[in-house]
């Protein structure tokens, strides 16, 4: 029997089908991406993963099209989804900011800043910024809430609009950075860099940056922080096209990193992430540790390798929020964190 015109006919969507669209189905679809598992979304939704699988399915019907691709190593987005999940992300971020404005004008509520901070910054850095934050959003009566995410050099998770602002590396000029974003820089910052006692740069104190692509390196991973992980790979590469970095056995340990680097063959080096202030001379050369593993801490000849660390905020946030973070960044004293990096 042939169907009416008003009728829907399986596996075919109509003009009305978004009218379907829920926020839960939106808020699902961005839990499965950043948690890259239907798995761990689930777990954070706090639903079972059948119905949330059955969710994503019934969204891809009002869509008219497939958003994930399911894999063994987890899911990925399909052209369609990339689209939808750039919309999703801002349509639940004007709904939260219109829920917070409506609050705040019934006196329900005060203003709420979403501040990133990286796994992998100094912890010098991290904890000034950090209490800075605290008091100059307490005095404005501002609340903070602590994301600990890795933060890309373009900070897409800003322009994202899944955090209002973030402390992380910027690795060019900031005035090209894309719009919405605004920064205000903190001062640069260097690695620190171990090679075994028995390479010739032990001796000197110092090694060139040639040397160094010379050799293996342990340095990364690169989720950890994709930004200066990417800018030194290409600087390193500038002098030795085929380098590569070598993983650290464990992400968080520097010493199993330099234990790893000493028992090796080949002459291996270990790069830290941006660590102490550029030019510091707090760290003397050729120290050797109480677990350095028979490493060596030199110093990179010319400082080839910096980043610089900024406060970084969306442009579009209340004028009131982004003095918070203007006036956190101007009174950090970046000189005296050399001591505690």
């Amino acid at each position: 029997m042939r169907q009416g015109a008003g009728e829907d006919r399986p596996g075919v969507v109509t003009g009305d089908a978004h009218h379907g669209v829920e926020l839960r189905h939106l808020r699902y679809l961005v839990a499965v991406v950043d948690a890259g598992s239907f798995t761990h979304a689930a777990e954070r939704m706090f639903v079972t993963q059948p119905t949330l699988s059955q969710q994503i399915r019934r969204l891809e019907d009002m869509v008219g099209a497939p958003l994930l691709d399911r894999r063994r190593d987890g899911v990925r987005l399909t052209e369609a989804g990339i689209v939808l999940l750039e919309e999703s992300r801002t349509v639940l971020s004007l709904i939260e900011h219109g829920v917070r404005r409506s609050r705040q004008a019934a006196g329900l509520g005060r203003p709420r800043l979403r501040f990133a901070l990286p796994p992998q910054l100094p912890e010098g850095l991290a904890a000034d910024i950090a209490a800075r934050l605290w008091s100059v959003a307490a005095v404005a009566g501002v609340d903070v809430t602590w994301l600990e995410a890795p933060v890309d050099a373009g900070f897409s998770l800003i322009r994202n609009r899944r955090a209002d602002a973030a402390l992380g590396w910027v690795m060019s000029d900031p005035a090209v950075l894309p719009d919405p974003l605004d920064v205000m820089s903190l001062g640069e910052f260097e690695p620190e860099v171990w090679v075994p006692a028995r390479a010739a740069a032990a001796g000197r104190g110092v090694i060139g940056l040639a040397e160094l692509a010379g050799m293996d390196v342990v340095h990364g991973p690169r989720r950890a922080s994709p930004g200066t992980y990417d800018a030194w790979l290409e600087v390193l590469r500038s002098v030795r096209p085929e380098f590569e970095f070598i993983d650290p056995p464990l992400r968080n340990s520097l010493s199993v990193a330099l234990a790893f680097a000493a028992s090796a063959d080949r002459l291996t080096a270990v790069l830290t992430g941006p660590l102490r202030a550029a030019g510091d001379q707090a760290a003397e050369a050729g120290e050797r540790g109480a677990d350095s593993y028979d490493m060596v801490r030199v110093r990179l000849d010319g400082r080839p390798l910096t980043a610089t660390a900024a406060i970084a905020w969306s442009g579009d946030l209340p004028r009131h929020l982004q003095q918070v973070l203007f006036d956190t960044a101007d009174t950090a004293d970046t000189a005296a964190l050399s001591a505690v990096c």
